[in-house]
C-alpha cells in the first residue's frame, strides 16, 4: 500500500484541474500519462507508423482490470459499453425468465431485458433486492453503487439469497471499480465502463464471465472475437477465442492506449488506499451537510454523496468553479483520489450561501 506522502505525490503528479472537480460519478479526470498516451497513439495514425502497440494496450488493459478485479483475463472481455454487455445476457435467457431489478437503477443495466419483450422483469427498492429473491428468480442484475444517488448495494446479501434460489447475478460497477474494491469472481457476470472512476477515455467497457462463458452466446462476435482474429477477418469466424475475448467488440484503439495508463495509476496507488481517501472525504461532506440543515440520501460508505432539493444550484456552482451534477432534483457529489478537504470545505462554504 502507498504512503499517504506517495499517494499525494502521484496524484499531485498527474492532475492539475483548473476547477473543483466534483463529478466523477459522470466523468473522470484525465491522467497526464493518459493524456501523453493518447497524443501518441493519435500521432502514430497521424504519421503512418505501425500500430502495434496499440493492440498490446489492448491486452495490458485487460490484464490489469483482471488484477484489479481479481479473476483471470481470460476471464474479461474488452467492450464498449454496459449497454451492449446486458444486451449479450438479456439474449442468453429464455423466454419467460424472471429478471430482479432494482428501481431506479441506471438505464444501461436494465433496458436491454424490457426490450427483449418476454422476460418478466420484476423491479424492488434497492434496500430490498436480496430479500426480494425466489425461487424462479433466473438472474438479478443491479448497479454495485447507484449512479443517481451513490447507494451501495448490499451485495453479499444478495450473493447469498441468489445462491440459495439457484439465480445468477450480474453487478453493473461502473459507479464503483475504482474506489470500491470489486471481488468480480463472487458473481456470475460484471460490468463497468472506464471512463468514470478508472480513469479512462470514453469506450470502453469490461464485461467478465465465468469461467464456462455462463450460457452466453457471443452475438455481437466480429473478427476480434476469433481464436486467430488476423485469420478471421473473411467469412465467418472459424473458431471463437477459447476465452471471453469471444466476447469482445471492434476495439476503440485510442481509448485502451490511454486506458492503459489510467489503470497503471490506480494500480500503483491501491484501490484500498483509495477507498479511504474517497470516502473520508464524502463522510466530511456529508458532516458539514448535516452542519447546514441538509440531509443527504443515506448511502454510508459511498463516494458519492446526493442532497436532495439542492440540484438546482448546480449552474450557480459551476459558475463559481465547482463541478457537480443534478440528478432528479439532488446535488450529487463525487469524490475520488484527486479530491482534497479543501474541495469540500470549499462546496460546503458555497453551499451555506
Amino acid at each position: 500500500m502507498e504512503t499517504t506522502e506517495t499517494f499525494e505525490s502521484l496524484v499531485r503528479a498527474e492532475f492539475t484541474p483548473k476547477s473543483i472537480y466534483l463529478n466523477t460519478a459522470s466523468n473522470g479526470l484525465l491522467p497526464a500519462r493518459t493524456v501523453a498516451a493518447l497524443q501518441e497513439a493519435a500521432l502514430l495514425r497521424a504519421e503512418g507508423r505501425p500500430l502495434t502497440s496499440l493492440y498490446e494496450d489492448v491486452e495490458a488493459s485487460r490484464a490489469a482490470f483482471a488484477r484489479l478485479t481479481g479473476v483471470p483475463a481470460t476471464r474479461v472481455a474488452a467492450g464498449a459499453s454496459v449497454a451492449a454487455h446486458t444486451g449479450v445476457i438479456a439474449a442468453s435467457l429464455p423466454a419467460g425468465a424472471e429478471v430482479l431489478t432494482a428501481e431506479d437503477d441506471f438505464t444501461s443495466v436494465l433496458n436491454p431485458f424490457h426490450v427483449r419483450g418476454d422476460l418478466k422483469v420484476r423491479t424492488v427498492p434497492l434496500e430490498r433486492i436480496a430479500e426480494s429473491v425466489r425461487p424462479g428468480t433466473a438472474l438479478v442484475a443491479v448497479s454495485a453503487a447507484q449512479s443517481a444517488d451513490g447507494r451501495v448495494a448490499d451485495l453479499p446479501a444478495l450473493r447469498e439469497a441468489a445462491r440459495a434460489h439457484g439465480a445468477r447475478t450480474y453487478v453493473d460497477f461502473s459507479q464503483a471499480a475504482g474506489w470500491l474494491p470489486v471481488e468480480a469472481d463472487a458473481y456470475d457476470f460484471t460490468a463497468s465502463v472506464s471512463f468514470k472512476w478508472l480513469l479512462g477515455p470514453h469506450g470502453a467497457a469490461f464485461l467478465t464471465v465465468p469461467e464456462d462463458f455462463g450460457g452466453l452466446t457471443p452475438l455481437l462476435a466480429g473478427w476480434v472475437a476469433a481464436e486467430r482474429p488476423w485469420d478471421s477477418c473473411y467469412g465467418p469466424v472459424a473458431e471463437l477465442a477459447r476465452s471471453a475475448r469471444r466476447f469482445d467488440l471492434t476495439h476503440a484503439l485510442f481509448t485502451f492506449a490511454g486506458l492503459r495508463r489510467s489503470l497503471e495509476l490506480i494500480e500503483e496507488l491501491g484501490v484500498d488506499a483509495v477507498h479511504a481517501h474517497d470516502t473520508a472525504l464524502a463522510d466530511r461532506f456529508r458532516a458539514g451537510l448535516a452542519g447546514l440543515g441538509h440531509a443527504p440520501v443515506p448511502a454510508p460508505g459511498s463516494a458519492i454523496v446526493s442532497v436532495p432539493g439542492l440540484g438546482s444550484r448546480q449552474p450557480e456552482l459551476s459558475e463559481a468553479g465547482i463541478e457537480v451534477s443534478n440528478r432528479a432534483g439532488n446535488l450529487r457529489a463525487a469524490f475520488h483520489l484527486y479530491n482534497t478537504t479543501a474541495d469540500v470545505d470549499r462546496l460546503l462554504e458555497a453551499l451555506s450561501g
